[in-house]
């Protein structure tokens, strides 16, 4: 069984033209680091539920991505963080939701599902397993970065003018994810996001819903980013899973159908998923999703936008 590792950064992009190239080397960078960690454990045959922890940890820990450190504003200037993490041989599954606290949400997430007999919990409940679980906590400030903040001001200026919107992938929305395929053919995914700019505080989007922005079983391990509520509704992780045992379908297919059947009803995004066999696929249709895996060969396989992969 070939090891097999995909990440995201989210569909919330940059513009093209808004990106230098060193601000792009430093997204390339981002998702290579996190590609890294989570091949170094599939590589000394750990777990897939082990890789997508460290994939997702080290986007977490990347101020450039929108979960962590580096996570977006809700309307009342604070951060509040949601993930999902599921194991696909057992269909344990862990989540959290509106936290702001442990450093790496996602471990939060596999608190809940390791330490407890529940599956998602919200706010100081969720803080509680963590601490309980030894976790590291961090200040509210070390999550929010300048440009957050400055997102957040141009998006609340906005809405007091009632000037259209204009705002780009980046500011609207943004998520981290992986799915991985261990030497023993198990499969994992994981999600971790701080929501969408100026987001209702308290509102909680697909990323720690099981079966809507975060699943996995024994026939394909998916992590999705976009149009939260869209995704909920429409169950776009299960959906694919669905359609592979039911019907039949090519993970390939079966990926990019729901995708585009998601913008039919204003789903904006993507998504990243991996299969029994084969290789993971990373359909959008969004202007762009910080993506990558590592190729059959080993190389790391980066792309922001629709251009050609970049090999690392």
């Amino acid at each position: 069984m070939r090891i097999s590792i995909a990440i995201h950064g989210g569909a919330g992009t940059m513009r093209v033209a808004d990106l230098t190239a060193a601000m792009t080397d430093a997204r390339h960078e981002g998702l290579r680091a996190a590609l890294r960690a989570g091949w170094s454990v599939l590589r000394r045959g750990g777990s897939s539920l082990d890789a997508v922890t460290a994939s997702v940890c080290a986007l977490e820990d990347d101020r450039l991505f929108n979960a962590g450190h580096g996570a977006v504003l809700t309307d009342a200037g604070t951060i509040e963080m949601d993930a999902g993490i599921m194991n696909g041989a057992d269909r344990r599954a862990g989540a959290v939701a509106g936290i702001c606290g442990p450093r790496n949400p996602v471990l939060a997430a596999r608190a809940v599902m390791e330490t407890t007999s529940h599956l998602l919990m919200i706010g100081e409940g969720a803080h509680s397993v963590a601490r309980d679980a030894g976790l590291i906590f961090a200040p509210a400030d070390y999550f929010e970065t300048p440009d957050r903040r400055a997102a957040l001001d141009r998006e609340l200026a906005r809405r007091a003018a009632n000037a259209p919107d204009t705002r780009s992938d980046a500011d609207r929305h943004g998520t981290v994810g992986a799915v991985a395929r261990d030497a023993r053919g198990d499969l994992a995914a994981a999600t971790s996001t701080g929501g969408m700019t100026g987001k209702r505080s308290g509102r909680v989007g697909d990323t720690p819903i099981i079966g809507a922005g975060t699943y996995a079983d024994e026939l394909c391990a998916v992590s999705c980013t976009g149009t939260g509520e869209v995704f909920i509704r429409y169950t776009a992780a299960a959906e694919i899973a669905a359609r592979l045992r039911y019907n039949g379908e090519a993970i390939a297919g079966a990926a990019a159908d729901v995708v585009a059947q998601l913008a039919t009803h204003g789903g904006d995004g993507g998504l990243i998923a991996l299969g029994a066999v084969g290789e993971p696929v990373l359909p959008f249709n969004s202007s762009g999703m910080y993506r990558g895996y590592v190729d059959a060969e080993g190389r790391l396989c980066t792309a922001i936008h629709r251009e050609a992969f970049r090999f690392g």
